[in-house]
């Protein structure tokens, strides 16, 4: 064993703040002490009233059990823990199902309380006197310690052995250190498993870090979809207005329209998505949706908003044949903004592929099934370009409502079919 790791529990600061915070724990022992010495010496008195001594030590009992399970004590105890015991414990938490901590949560915090409480006591006691004794051992060989060691006698030893003494109080010192040194360190190896989360309460973090990678993942895909196809769309009229804008100067103008019209879009939902991002995390992606209509919260497009979409797709030259059966109205929020994206997303992907070529839209509303399809047909001189996350992202929002998609060429033209559940449950 190396002389370092001797002296280390010695010199070490994590010996000294450690034991601070044991020392806490005497502190807070102290009034139950006291209160104890108080009432074995009611108890004692003759002729006491001892039922009344009993209805006040019952009341006192609960008044001193209750702290050890209140919240607030297991939160000062991980910032203690943290700050002197040197312990990497998260905040408190609590379960998504209650909003509270469970009862294996409180116990064992209270556990933990008593253990500080214990421990504390024990290092108050090596304080009070093994301490003492051994800083009165060592500096009566300076001739300071007066005759505090009159009539002192261990063992072989008394107080005219200064230099026994001395060094019986130099070990006693070194004893002390080393056993706060090891309560130190045991009550740092027990604050993880006693003040640490609970099996509950991991699950509540994994939750909600689930629920922030899937806030994440749902505005990227709100801003690739709505910033994609505006800038889509806005090429292509931009394009479409340079080369008319001698021959056909009004349809430049419609088109210079529309691209004010869908620049001011964007940037409404541009704002919006970054509302979101201000207003902090959402319990999850669904729950978000279902909680109502809120300002900036409510989706701002939905499958009633499809002639707009398609107005917007004709203007750059995309002729649109629409087919809807059955009524969108009475979908769910969630349902209908996702089918608004998937279309919005699926026209643009004909425009970046296909060009300005004719496009069937058949959407219907069968019983618990929402079904959309989009195809187009493929230009031979214009194959369709690999790249981007068009499908992708079209797969991501359909996968999250649980639905079933298919997309790729179906003879001479390109087809995506999307299924989703429109009442809840999967898609049939």
């Amino acid at each position: 064993m190396r002389v370092g790791a001797v002296v280390r529990p010695l010199v070490s600061g994590a010996t000294y703040r450690q034991g601070v915070h044991l020392l806490l724990g005497g502190v807070l022992l102290l009034p139950y002490v006291l209160v104890a010495v108080l009432f074995v010496r009611m108890f004692t008195v003759p002729d006491a009233p001892y039922g009344l001594l009993l209805l006040v030590l019952a009341l006192a009992v609960v008044i001193g059990v209750v702290p050890p399970f209140l919240r607030g004590t297991r939160a000062l105890e991980i910032a203690a823990a943290r700050a002197l015991l040197g312990v990497a414990l998260p905040d408190p938490a609590v379960t998504a199902e209650s909003g509270r901590e469970t009862w294996e949560t409180r116990l064992r915090a209270a556990l933990w309380f008593a253990v500080h409480l214990v421990a504390g006591g024990v290092v108050a006691l090596l304080i009070l006197i093994p301490l003492v004794m051994g800083v009165t051992f060592v500096v009566q060989w300076f001739g300071i310690a007066g005759g505090s060691l009159d009539g002192l006698r261990i063992g072989p030893l008394d107080e005219h052995d200064t230099g026994w003494l001395s060094l019986l109080g130099v070990a006693t010192l070194a004893g002390v250190l080393y056993a706060v040194a090891g309560l130190g360190a045991l009550a740092a190896v027990m604050a993880p498993v006693l003040l640490g989360p609970s099996p509950a309460e991991r699950i509540a973090a994994l939750e909600a870090r689930a629920a922030r990678l899937a806030e994440r993942n749902r505005l990227a895909r709100e801003l690739h979809d709505s910033i994609g196809h505006a800038l889509t769309v806005t090429m292509l009229q931009a394009s479409a207005a340079l080369h008319l804008l001698d021959t056909d100067p009004e349809f430049a103008r419609g088109a210079l329209r529309a691209i004010e019209e869908t620049g001011r879009a964007a940037t409404e939902d541009l704002d919006r998505v970054l509302g979101m991002l201000r207003e902090g995390e959402r319990a999850d992606e669904l729950g978000r949706q279902r909680a109502g209509a809120r300002a900036g919260g409510a989706p701002r497009h939905g499958l009633g908003d499809l002639d707009r979409l398609v107005a917007h797709s004709r203007g750059t030259g995309v002729e649109v044949d629409t087919e809807i059966e059955g009524s969108v109205d009475g979908l769910p929020a969630l349902v209908s903004q996702e089918g608004y994206r998937i279309i919005q997303e699926s026209l643009t992907n004909v425009l970046r592929h296909a060009g300005p070529v004719p496009v069937a839209l058949r959407v219907a509303v069968a019983g618990p099934t929402l079904m959309i399809e989009v195809s187009n047909p493929v230009a031979a001189s214009r194959p369709r370009r690999e790249g981007g996350r068009g499908l992708e992202g079209i797969r991501e929002r359909v996968t999250l409502l649980g639905g079933t998609m298919t997309a790729g060429p179906d003879g001479a033209r390109w087809r995506v079919s999307v299924r989703l559940p429109a009442l809840g449950g999967e898609a049939s």
